[in-house]
């Protein structure tokens, strides 16, 4: 079947091209991107809600921000479908994920657009870090920019790299894709961190007023905005407790802003541009926006395989003869009958208790079986340290050489 993009978007070759469009224009780009990602993912698979949820910011980012000189890096490597597509590769987007096409993910013998080889997770702050800090011993005027979702801002190593970009002075921003999933639903106390920023009327309330403010006084530009943080910072220690955690690790925090607003978007890139050091901007975004069946049940859909995109349904592949159960469905069923009979077994998953099938420990034995986030050192040290204590752990993760590995502590 022939997939045609937009009549907007067929003439976006290269972040250049999109520069050409107008502002007015630029929704329109976002539809038609998405169109496109729905319509090629529905006939040739491939992860699905994840780039849905970031079209207006891979759309404003390549505005804004002269790619590839300046770098972006994408965290999971799954939401970057809308960034392969508006750098070079509309054409050949039909080959994700297939024998000898593009990867499923950024790869940087792909293309100069993907400036490093990313899946799953959490390694955007430290790479994004590292780009910035070669960039100020060359003396060039580069920027660098981590796309984080927040699923992949709990594993340590993101807050590893946060740790030492309060402290590098180098010209680094980081954007916390924030839509309170990753495959599964995220957890922990971070999740709820997030959601206490985004949802404190106060605070957002006092710190739009305050812009609002700031840009009716007839003084300079940068007078205003440098007042307006200063206010804003204040508002964050009253109102809101948790937006300190960035700042408490010298990071510069805005937001959170509506990472769908692409207007918004652009103007606010195009001023932190200009605001030197490390910083974090919080957007809040819906996976699987704009085909309601993938925002009703994100998980479901954020790889639901070949699909009918008018109807949803999820073409399933006609197969003969029948096939034998899934790997990690053994595995699920096994371990709940084990724990059955053993009171000391217990399951740990890093966020995948879906892929892994955890889940049917999870919900009959809840508290003996738990998704401790994206972090597979810490999953697997958790492990180690209840079977010191004699439970017998069984730590299941995906892993993309052997896709699924799981370590019995017994």
């Amino acid at each position: 079947m022939q997939i045609t993009a937009g009549p907007l978007l067929n003439t976006i070759n290269t972040p250049q091209d999109l520069k050409k469009v107008s502002r007015e224009q630029l929704h329109q780009v976002c539809n038609e991107l998405r169109q496109y990602i729905i319509d090629v993912v529905s006939i040739h698979g491939g992860h699905f809600s994840a780039s849905l949820g970031v079209v207006e910011l891979s759309v404003a980012l390549h505005y804004v921000y002269n790619t590839p000189y300046d770098q972006l890096v994408w965290d999971v490597g799954h939401q970057a479908y809308g960034h392969k597509i508006l750098t070079g590769r509309r054409e050949q987007f039909v080959t994700n994920r297939k024998y000898k096409g593009l990867s499923g993910f950024p790869k940087r013998s792909e293309s100069e657009y993907d400036t490093f080889g990313v899946g799953h997770s959490s390694t955007s702050i430290s790479a994004a870090l590292g780009m910035a800090m070669a960039a100020k011993y060359k003396g060039e005027n580069r920027k660098s920019v981590a796309i984080i979702g927040d699923g992949s801002m709990t594993a340590g190593m993101a807050f590893e790299a946060m740790n030492h970009a309060g402290i590098a002075d180098s010209d680094v921003l980081i954007i916390l894709n924030d839509n309170n999933m990753s495959i599964d639903p995220n957890v922990g106390a971070l999740r709820e961190y997030l959601t206490d920023i985004s949802t404190s009327p106060t605070y957002n309330k006092v710190r739009d007023e305050i812009w609002s403010l700031m840009g009716k006084l007839p003084i300079g530009k940068n007078f205003t905005r440098e007042m307006a943080s200063k206010m804003e910072a204040s508002v964050k220690g009253v109102v809101s407790k948790s937006s300190n955690i960035f700042e408490a690790l010298q990071l510069r925090y805005f937001g959170p802003i509506d990472g769908h607003n692409i207007a918004n978007l652009v103007d606010t890139l195009k001023d932190l541009k200009e605001i030197p050091g490390p910083k974090l901007l919080h957007i809040i975004t819906v996976k699987g926006k704009g085909y309601a069946l993938a925002e009703k049940d994100q998980t479901k859909w954020h790889a639901p395989g070949l699909f009918d995109k008018l109807t949803g349904e999820i073409i399933k592949k006609k197969i003969e003869t029948p096939q034998p159960p899934k790997y990690q469905d053994v595995f699920g069923h096994s371990i709940v009958e084990l724990a059955k009979v053993n009171p000391q077994i217990m399951g740990v998953t890093p966020a995948m208790p879906s892929g892994s099938s955890l889940k049917f420990m999870m919900d009959e034995m809840p508290h003996r079986a738990f998704d401790v986030g994206i972090c597979e050192q810490h999953a697997v040290t958790l492990s180690a340290g209840l079977a010191t204590q004699g439970i017998k752990v069984f730590c299941k993760f995906k892993n993309y050489l052997s896709y699924f590995v799981w370590i019995a502590l017994v």
